[in-house]
């Protein structure tokens, strides 16, 4: 007698638990953020704020690389800056240039790391050898100078159309991989 009894309670329960759920689902669907901005933080929480933004890496007399961005928020304590509308731009020895752009960045201050994100359209890469790639989400590694994603990647230049998923990009050699799922098309000359 009392299985009935509980089956009916329990049945109950988990459709009102279900239907619960589903409410919850459904109210909180659309506050759920395409792309989530890489640091959260409010301008009031920032040791400085500063407009036009220069920051340049060398070793001895040699400029490595030089960030420029609209704007820097910096946060002293946590060795870091949130960056706007940034562009980058890597020396090689031979004087050849790759600059990346990105609508925000962050720049570990101590380590001199960084990583690029764009809310909407590809970070760009713009290499001197006539390549350009494209790509959502971007990290550097300056003890490596190296740059890496592993999202999907999609690099045009000199007839050549190259997808796939990740890249691994070393800024000495101006070498660039793309790392899986890799797919070659021949580019229509414009």
């Amino acid at each position: 007698m009392w299985e009935p009894v509980a089956r009916r309670t329990l049945l109950t329960l988990s459709v009102l638990l279900a239907t619960f759920l589903g409410y919850l689902l459904f109210r909180n669907a659309d506050s759920a953020p395409g792309s989530r901005p890489l640091a959260p933080e409010s301008i009031e929480q920032a040791d400085a704020k500063i407009e036009e933004f220069i920051f340049t890496q060398s070793k001895g007399d040699v400029v490595q690389w030089q960030m420029q961005a609209k704007q820097a928020r910096l946060f002293e304590q946590d060795k870091r800056a949130v960056l706007r509308d940034v562009a980058f731009t890597f020396y090689g020895a031979g004087g050849e240039e790759v600059t990346v752009h990105g609508e925000e960045g962050m720049l570990d201050t101590a380590t001199k790391n960084f990583r690029l994100a764009n809310r909407q359209t590809p970070v760009v890469v713009v290499t001197r050898s006539g390549y350009t790639i494209y790509t959502n989400h971007l990290v550097w590694t300056d003890h490596a100078r190296e740059i890496r994603t592993d999202d999907p990647v999609r690099m045009v230049g000199h007839g050549l159309e190259v997808k796939g998923q990740g890249l691994l990009g070393r800024m000495e050699s101006e070498e660039f991989e793309v790392l899986q799922d890799v797919h070659v098309d021949l580019a229509p000359s414009s």
